[in-house]
């Protein structure tokens, strides 16, 4: 009996050393394919700069569909198809105008208006203007503080996170609800501090959130420089005496009609069982939308391409999703989930790429410690030699998420590349291709490749 139990022990470890060394030349092969003749980079020039920004409802969000749909057929994926999807189509109008009107002086200063914002009238609104640091600060002051002034949030980015997503999550109410918060109690317009680390005069766009039944007032963002400046002013001037004259053209239009781009892989064991690689197609519309999220688009299509270059058949379907509407909505990702689960697919894992294409560290879990302990356990040393293996708990994005509510047993991943630089670009003038490194992308797409190939093999151990 002994023997035979030695046997068996003997048996099972030769077989797990096997599939070890198979994995490992496997995935050598994926990011040889990559850094070789990896096609995220040149696929994301022409969609930076022969399309450019990308915001939903735009001209530019539906030539982007029709160039990823034939761009994935060009690549021979066994399905390219299109998902329709209802989209709100707001436009930013005329550049905006801001200024600092104190001590007889008027400045100008750099901002732009938030996503989904109201438009001032065709005049302008100046009022005086009250600094906070948080909502509640607003609360407390009430209408007697607010009331026919302008609201400027300017908490600053916390420094002390190594993760600078922690930093956006802990400051980023402002921009959501500091403008439906601050009307509530009067406020005749909101002006934010642009979030980001960095110090400079690149104003960040970003959603908005208004509350459906309450007044909607206008809201912008300053760059870091201009908050920093209508503080100082604030500090060393008579209090009340600090005005600030906001003007922006904006509108929200009605909604239109467009698409999720999904290619895909079908699978040759388990063609029923998904594996969903994707990012979202549309973006702000200041830049080309480059790392937000020209990157996570390219390296999703990127994956199946590898696929296809190398002849790997994979056992499961594998998806790449182009996303339409994350920035302003998030439908495409809901749109996606919802036809998940009329058409009862069974997706056992979804990996999103949305935190730019900067060097790949590792991904994020949104599931129990046990899965990321297996995780670690199973797949960190064959990752480790491309320095992506770091494991952990965490979100998985916004356009995965809706899977979760309609496919409970999927495994939702993010992709996590360096963070340091990503606040500093994310939403800005500055999201443009020349503020990405190649080997750095590509790199990118050769982990996703990986992990899909990984989960593909062998599941994803509970």
């Amino acid at each position: 009996m002994k023997k035979l139990t030695s046997l068996f022990a003997a048996i099972t470890l030769f077989t797990a050393v096997s599939a070890q060394t198979t994995d490992s030349i496997q995935l050598r092969k994926i990011y040889d394919e990559a850094l070789i003749n990896g096609k995220s980079y040149e696929n994301l020039r022409y969609l930076c700069k022969n399309i450019g920004p990308r915001l939903s409802g735009s001209a530019n969000a539906e030539k982007a569909v029709d160039w990823t749909k034939q761009l994935m057929q060009s690549y021979g994926f066994d399905k390219v198809f299109l998902q329709e999807v209802m989209v709100p189509h707001w436009v930013r109008g005329e550049k905006e105008v801001g200024k600092i009107i104190a001590n007889g002086k008027s400045i100008n200063v750099a901002l732009c208006a938030l996503g989904g914002s109201v438009a001032t009238s065709a005049t302008g609104v100046t009022a005086e203007v009250v600094e906070v640091k948080t909502l509640d600060e607003v609360k407390l002051l009430g209408e007697a503080g607010v009331k026919g002034k302008i609201v400027f949030y300017n908490r600053p980015f916390d420094p002390t996170p190594i993760e600078t997503g922690i930093s956006y999550g802990t400051a980023g109410d402002q921009r959501r609800s500091g403008p439906a918060v601050a009307a509530k109690y009067g406020a005749v317009a909101v002006i934010i501090r642009s979030l980001t680390h960095a110090i400079d005069n690149y104003p960040h766009t970003g959603g908005t959130q208004y509350d459906s039944l309450g007044v909607k007032i206008p809201a912008a963002a300053l760059s870091t420089v201009a908050a920093n400046q209508l503080s100082q002013v604030l500090k060393t001037s008579k209090p009340g005496s600090v005005k600030f004259f906001l003007k922006q053209n904006c509108q929200m239009l009605p909604d239109i009609k467009s698409y999720n781009v999904v290619g895909e892989l079908t699978g040759t064991e388990k063609p029923n069982e998904f594996i969903t690689v994707g990012g979202h197609l549309d973006s702000w519309d200041m830049a080309e939308g480059a790392h937000d999220d020209g990157t996570g688009v390219m390296q999703s299509v990127e994956v199946l391409r590898i696929f296809k270059s190398l002849n790997y058949r994979p056992r499961h379907s594998v998806r790449a999703v182009m996303f339409m509407n994350e920035e302003n909505g998030a439908r495409g990702g809901r749109k996606y989930a919802e036809l998940a689960a009329e058409n009862k697919e069974k997706h056992i894992a979804a990996i999103e790429s949305d935190e730019g294409g900067f060097t790949p560290r590792g991904f994020s879990f949104q599931t129990s410690g046990a899965i990321v302990a297996n995780a670690n356990a199973d797949w960190k040393k064959l990752l480790e030699p491309y320095e992506a293996d770091k494991l952990t708990v965490g979100g998985g994005g916004t356009d995965i998420a809706p899977l979760k509510r309609t496919v409970p047993e999927i495994t939702l991943i993010g992709f996590r590349p360096d963070s340091q630089r990503y606040f500093d670009i994310h939403h800005t003038p500055n999201d443009v291709f020349e503020n990405v490194n190649r080997r750095e992308l590509e790199l990118g797409g050769a982990a996703m490749a990986s992990l899909v190939y990984l989960i593909d093999q062998h599941g994803i151990r509970q």
